[in-house]
Formats: structure tokens, C-alpha cells, sequence
């Protein structure tokens, strides 16, 4: 679906169906940062459950490699099923 990280493809390479019209425009990062932003809180917590005594460094470098990790990771996943969805349901980009 992906011609690179986040554009997408003129067309689909498998069935050719035309994709260059598919426009999510800023709805995956929010997404994204809805969802990331859930398991950092839970994961957070459950950290401080067990280590509370953890240096202010090592919540630095954790939370930042896990938050733009799994930010990367999780962008065009969900860009790729808001196109799905668009295209399933006729509306051609927003």
C-alpha cells in the first residue's frame, strides 16, 4: 500500500485498485498518540510498582526510546487501516 514509509502507492501493487486519491491527512498520528499514549501510562505504572526507587535518568532513556519506537512502529499500521477504512467505505479520502 506503501510506496515508502508513509506515502502511499499510486495504485495497489497486488490488484492495481487506485489508491493515489486515499488522503488521511493528521487522523494517524492522533490515533497513534492515543494508543501510545495509553500503554506508556499503564507501562509507567507498572514500572514504578517495580523499581519506585528508579533514577530520573533511566525514565528518560526508557520512555523516550519507547515512545518514538513504538510511535514509528505503530503510524503505518494505522495510517494503512484508516485508508482500509476509507476505502471500504466509498469515501475516497477525507
Amino acid at each position: 500500500m506503501f510506496r515508502a514509509y508513509l506515502k502511499v502507492a499510486d495504485a495497489c501493487p497486488a490488484c492495481g485498485e487506485e489508491l493515489h486519491h486515499q488522503r488521511a491527512d493528521d487522523a494517524p498520528p492522533y490515533f497513534t498518540i492515543f494508543i501510545v499514549g495509553h500503554f506508556v501510562i499503564a507501562a509507567l505504572l507498572a514500572f514504578e510498582e517495580i523499581w519506585p526507587e528508579a533514577p530520573i535518568w533511566a525514565h528518560v532513556i526508557i520512555w523516550s526510546v519507547f515512545i518514538i519506537a513504538s510511535s514509528m512502529a505503530l503510524l503505518p499500521i494505522v495510517k494503512g487501516a484508516l485508508i482500509g477504512f476509507q476505502w471500504a467505505n466509498r469515501m475516497h479520502g477525507f
